[in-house]
């Protein structure tokens, strides 16, 4: 198992080099007014499979998307909300990076060139950004914000965009046809739904709160307990995962992890306030959790951020989907430190750790 996180530079080179703290401005997102209830979509198998799916994931809906939504669509969506919560305009966003796993830009076509980042860019009059796409699997937003807050640490940039819109409840659509039963490994496609989220990463004032973790492992081990491929007979793709599989992996693996990566900042997981995971099922985070915190000897101050209840699992964009849901409700203040925890196809282990600043805050004022 390899034990070394490819972290973000913090720094500490030596007086040559010059370094500029990044923090998160402002969060957005877009969801699909239509819900989808889990009852809907196990009534929609083709074979009698006897799987409360409900119980089993504690998923009782999510949003898919209309007849006129997309990828590329949602991701437009979320970085208009990003910009209208932030301070920036457009004409400030000086790089943005697209993260999503879909491209689609007329439902399931999917789009290589020209790319994601620079059709979003265009759509919101980010004239000035420099563009490019990221796939990181169900890490790639966290893996935009390593990206982007090392452009800004290096002083390359003073403000930039990391979006992601994921289509992908067509896996769902595609998977109904042939789960059988409960050791399907399709069984996982029928929790999808569909999202958009953007963030914006700047620089901070020195001696502001921002990102104080932002790394990554691969335990390429596990690559294959996860894949998808264009459906042969059908429009859209087809994903083959084996769930457990990936839960025995990520419960082995991301304790050690964790501590490593934490230690690098001389802090400890109860330094923690707000842990966002990436959001599978309601039994999974609370099991994996409980499972860490064992390991660890230690837990957050609050238990897990769940949002797959009400909006399924959404690929990349879960954790900033989660972050705005949060920040909406108020439960979570300035000076609260959050992290993020990715767990993405590959084993794809990630973490970004950061104090929030009131300018965060504030950006979701308004929706209290």
């Amino acid at each position: 198992m390899p034990t070394t996180w490819l972290m973000m530079e913090n720094g500490s080179g030596g007086p040559a080099v010059s370094y500029h703290p990044a923090r998160l401005e402002s969060v957005g997102r877009y969801l699909p007014d239509t819900r989808l209830t889990t009852d809907e979509v196990m009534a929609s198998t083709r074979h009698h499979t006897r799987v409360d799916l409900e119980r089993l994931t504690g998923i009782r809906e999510r949003r898919v998307t209309g007849d006129d939504e997309h990828s590329l669509s949602m991701a437009t969506e979320a970085a208009t909300d990003c910009l209208r919560r932030s301070r920036h305009s457009a004409d400030d966003i000086q790089a943005l990076v697209s993260c999503s796993i879909t491209r689609s830009r007329d439902r399931l076509t999917q789009w290589l060139e020209p790319s994601q980042s620079s059709a979003i860019a265009q759509a919101i009059g980010a004239r000035n950004a420099v563009t490019f796409d990221i796939s990181n699997a169900c890490a790639g937003m966290l893996t935009g914000v390593f990206v982007m807050a090392d452009r800004v640490h290096r002083g390359e940039i003073d403000c930039g965009m990391v979006v992601s819109g994921e289509y992908i409840s067509h896996l769902g659509v595609n998977a109904a046809r042939h789960v059988r039963n409960i050791l399907s490994r399709e069984l996982a496609s029928l929790t999808l739904g569909d999202a958009g989220a953007a963030v914006i990463i700047e620089r901070a004032p020195a001696g502001a709160p921002g990102i104080e973790i932002a790394g990554f492992t691969t335990v390429s081990g596990h690559s294959r307990l996860c894949l998808a491929y264009p459906a042969r007979h059908h429009p859209g793709a087809r994903m083959f995962t084996d769930s457990r599989a990936i839960q025995r992996a990520a419960i082995a693996d991301t304790p050690f992890l964790l501590r490593e990566a934490l230690g690098s900042a001389g802090l400890h997981v109860g330094d923690v306030d707000h842990l966002i995971p990436h959001q599978t099922s309601v039994r999974a985070i609370r099991k994996g959790v409980g499972l860490f915190n064992e390991a660890l000897g230690d837990e957050p101050r609050n238990g897990p951020v769940i949002t797959v209840d009400r909006y399924g699992n959404t690929a990349s964009t879960t954790h900033f989907v989660a972050l705005a849901e949060e920040l909406k409700a108020g439960r979570i203040v300035a000076g609260d430190r959050v992290a993020l925890l990715a767990l993405a196809s590959g084993l794809e282990i990630g973490l970004v750790l950061f104090t929030v600043g009131p300018e965060l805050v504030d950006s979701h004022v308004n929706d209290a």
